[in-house]
């Protein structure tokens, strides 16, 4: 999921946000209410944020969840840009990840 920090608030990016789907996965649903249930605000078509008293709890839960099995890994893992600066707290699930590298990984989903 791509992210940011600023002022000491994590952003997730709208589009990357888990979608709720009334007759999806139970895993995919658990998850969603999750992250929402922690998020300071969690608006439809925004990003959702987390305040860094909550961050902790975050990472244990996108760590939870991506050792469950059911969710692919880019699913569970806050994609930071390169020139970004990662707190401390958010490192044990949290990469830097460049644009050009999602182009890269979504045409091999297709060819293969």
């Amino acid at each position: 999921m791509r992210a940011r920090t600023e002022n000491q608030v994590l952003y997730i990016h709208p589009e990357d946000v888990p979608p709720y789907k009334k007759k999806g996965s139970m895993v995919r649903n658990n998850y969603f209410w999750a992250l929402r249930s922690i998020a300071d605000r969690a608006n439809f078509g925004q990003a959702w944020e987390y305040e860094a008293g909550v961050w902790l709890a975050l990472v244990r839960m996108l760590t939870s969840f991506a050792e469950s099995g059911y969710l692919a890994y880019r699913e569970t893992i806050l994609e930071f840009p390169p020139e970004a600066d990662i707190p401390a707290a958010i490192k044990p699930m949290a990469i830097w990840f460049e644009a050009n590298e999602v182009y890269q990984v979504n045409q091999l989903n297709e060819k293969g």
